[in-house]
Parts: structure tokens; sequence; C-alpha cells
């Protein structure tokens, strides 16, 4: 199954990571420059909260827009259509605290596999719990889904946890 072109470019960002202390990642930072406006004002470190900059980032290299609000995982509940989970899907989940943006990469029978920034500090596929889903979104003008779940057994999507995720924060 070919997967959405965003699903590519999220994956040439597996490994990056945050920069501890007063440096910060100019890959990260360099996204939000990309998307331009307050957001490239707003994000001038990487402890700044960035699974939706990551989600953002890679909308906007495919060549889709991002709602104002890009930053904030849970706008992402709003952009385009809700669609069930499939290969691509932009994926929200509630966290104590706020909420959690990625994509879908495949599922197991207790969590999807995520692929995302910000968990664990850096982009890389984690097993977040089903029950945790808040939506499922589609970008506006983008081919239509291949609908389907993507089978996975625990730890076989890539670099990531074979745990469940608890606070991607």
């Amino acid at each position: 199954m070919s997967e959405p072109k965003w699903v590519g470019v999220a994956r040439k960002y597996i490994g990056t990571t945050e920069i501890v202390g007063p440096k910060h990642n100019s890959v990260i930072i360099g996204w939000a420059k990309r998307i331009g406006g307050w957001i490239a004002s707003y994000y001038t470190k990487d402890e700044i909260p960035w699974c939706g900059l990551f989600v953002a980032n890679c909308m906007t290299e495919c060549g889709y827009p991002v709602n104002q609000d890009a930053l904030s995982a849970r706008s992402w509940a709003k952009y385009g259509t809700h669609v069930d989970p499939c290969l691509g899907s932009i994926m929200v989940f509630t966290r104590s605290g706020g909420g959690h943006v990625g994509f879908y990469v495949a599922e197991d029978k207790e969590a999807y596999h995520i692929l995302g920034g910000n968990q664990s500090n850096s982009v890389r596929i984690d097993r977040i719990a089903k029950n945790r889903l808040l939506d499922s979104r589609w970008p506006p003008n983008a081919p239509k889904p291949k609908a389907g779940v993507v089978k996975a057994s625990v730890g076989t999507t890539g670099k990531g946890s074979k745990s469940m995720s608890k606070n991607e924060a």
C-alpha cells in the first residue's frame, strides 16, 4: 500500500531530536521559519511543544494549507475532514494537560502506531492507546484516502517504543 506523500516527508525526519539546554535544533526551528507568520516569530526554542509544528511542517512541505493555530495539537481536530483511521490520517489525541497530534502508520489491538514529533522529544513512531483518540482527519483537497487498517505487531513499525506512550509532552 503506498503512503501519502506527507508520511514520506515525516519519515525523513525520524531521529530529529530536541537539544537540551540553551542551543536549539535548527531543523525544528527551521520548520517554524518555513511556515512563517506568527509561528516563525513565536517558535524560537525547541522546548516549546512541537508536535503540531511537526505536522504543520509536513503538510506545508507537501503544499497543503495549515490553520493559524497549527501549534495547538487539538486544533488539528478541525482540519480538513473526518475520516476513519487509515494510513496517513492526522490523528489527534487527548493527554493530561493538552493534546497530541501525529500521523497514523499502523495499529495493533490496543494502540495506534503514530509517526509524530515531540514523542520522547524526537520524531519517532510510538504506540498511543486507542481510547485516547479524539479525531482522525484528512487534509483538504488531498487525494481520497485508501481505507483500511494497517495491522502491525507491537514494535514492528520502526524506531519507537514497544511500550505504550503515556504523555508526549
